[in-house]
């Protein structure tokens, strides 16, 4: 009975894997392959590989704390570990069902919270430090978007040009006897410096989601010895990989196109400080949502620039009641110069194959207009979100670990 239990639970963490790399690969590599940097197939091989990397170095922090931290080693029998595993999957397959990246290591904790509840057996210190480290990280990632969104992007986004490919950077010449690879010619050094630099943090994503997400998949598994912890990461890794190459298509058109019409600096922002985010947590071993840092970080980026068109005294003066404020969470574009050209393609318009009809191939510099004196109507000109999608998003990610900690405790209380 022991060993089929065993077989179960490493199909069990195959299967939550798999959603994982479902989930991650379009966070991780949405604006790369929006913007044709890489393909799909393309983008799930740099995944796997960074997501290694990660798991294999400070996601092994993560793996001890849920495989040992927050319930005791001991709970984790080869049934409570197909339990815990199964309602994380579950809760992973819906969101992937709706093309939305789940907060995967809320879900898979939630799901030993469960377990923890039902045995009485929670660490509820550990607990603490891990919610309250859900709450602050999100909490840091808005602040950094927000100072970085008033100060700071309107600088890069001046002096950064982001162009739409109409082919992929790499191509295949089969003029010769055997194909070979070949940088697109149509591509600029500007092109190629902008997408290396595009593929570079796609990687560090990567690298962020196997550090955090390894975890999720296998933690159960090495609490109760079924595997090894260089085993467990091996698994994970296995099973993230082919869900790269299989599900993450959806979820990649989903961050490309449906969240968001996010222009391609500010995508490279909000990646770059919700990877940092999660890799510091990583490192003290503590699991954290990388979707939601980072999405937190793009309403704070978005709040920033749209707070430019006031000045720090006037935005802490009370408004009077016919000069009410009017600012957004969007407005990350650039305001319209005279001819009305936009810096750079938005993310969605990457991947929609659509691109702004006059834009300047040569990338240079706009002028800045100065704090308190850009207009809020030119702010708010481009809506950052689509409500719809958010919606949609914010209410997977609270009903899918609610689902898995409600679905665990039951089995946990009841039947097992």
């Amino acid at each position: 009975m022991v060993s089929l239990l065993v077989v179960a639970g490493l199909l069990v963490a195959a299967f939550v894997g798999f959603n994982i790399g479902g989930s991650s690969t379009g966070v991780a590599f949405g604006p790369a392959v929006g913007s044709k940097v890489v393909r799909k197939a393309t983008a799930a091989t740099l995944f796997a590989a960074f997501a290694f990397l990660g798991a294999w170095t400070v996601g092994r922090n993560v793996i001890v704390t849920m495989s040992e931290g927050i319930v005791p080693a001991t709970q984790f029998t080869p049934a409570a570990g197909v339990g815990v595993l199964f309602f994380t999957g579950l809760s992973l397959l819906v969101s992937n069902a709706y093309g939305v990246p789940a907060s995967t290591s809320m879900t898979a904790v939630g799901a030993i919270v469960g377990l923890g509840f039902a045995t009485e057996s929670l660490n509820q210190a550990l607990m603490f430090t891990i919610v309250s480290a859900w709450i602050v990280a999100p909490l840091v990632g808005l602040g950094i978007g927000a100072v970085i969104g008033r100060y700071v992007y309107p600088q890069l986004d001046a002096r950064l040009s982001f162009t739409r490919l109409e082919r992929q950077l790499l191509q295949v010449d089969r003029s010769g006897r055997l194909p070979r690879l070949r940088l697109n010619t149509n591509a600029s050094p500007r092109d190629l410096a902008g997408s290396a630099l595009v593929l570079t943090i796609a990687c560090y994503m990567g690298f962020s989601a196997g550090a955090s997400n390894a975890a999720n998949a296998v933690a159960p598994l090495v609490g109760n010895g079924a595997v090894t912890l260089d085993e467990g990461v091996l698994l994970a890794v296995a099973a993230i990989s082919v869900g790269g190459f299989t599900i993450a298509r959806r979820t990649l058109a989903t961050v490309g196109d449906g969240i968001t019409d996010l222009p391609i600096l500010a995508a490279l922002v909000v990646s770059s400080v919700g990877a940092t985010i999660i890799t510091v947590l990583s490192f003290y071993g503590i699991p954290a949502s990388l979707a939601v840092s980072t999405t937190c970080c793009i309403i704070g980026l978005g709040w920033g620039r749209a707070s430019r068109a006031a000045t720090l005294a006037e935005l802490a003066a009370p408004p009077s009641a016919d000069e009410a404020p009017s600012f957004t969470s969007g407005a990350l574009g650039v305001p319209p110069t005279e001819a009305d050209e936009q810096v750079g393609p938005t993310v969605g318009e990457l991947a929609s194959g659509e691109s702004p009809a006059d834009q300047d191939p040569s990338g240079g510099s706009q002028p800045v207009t100065p704090i308190g004196e850009e207009s809020a109507e030119d702010l708010s000109a481009e809506s950052l979100f689509d409500p719809a999608a958010t919606t949609r998003i914010v209410s997977l990610w609270l009903l899918t670990p609610s689902v898995s900690a409600v679905g665990s405790y039951l089995l946990f209380l009841l039947v097992l």
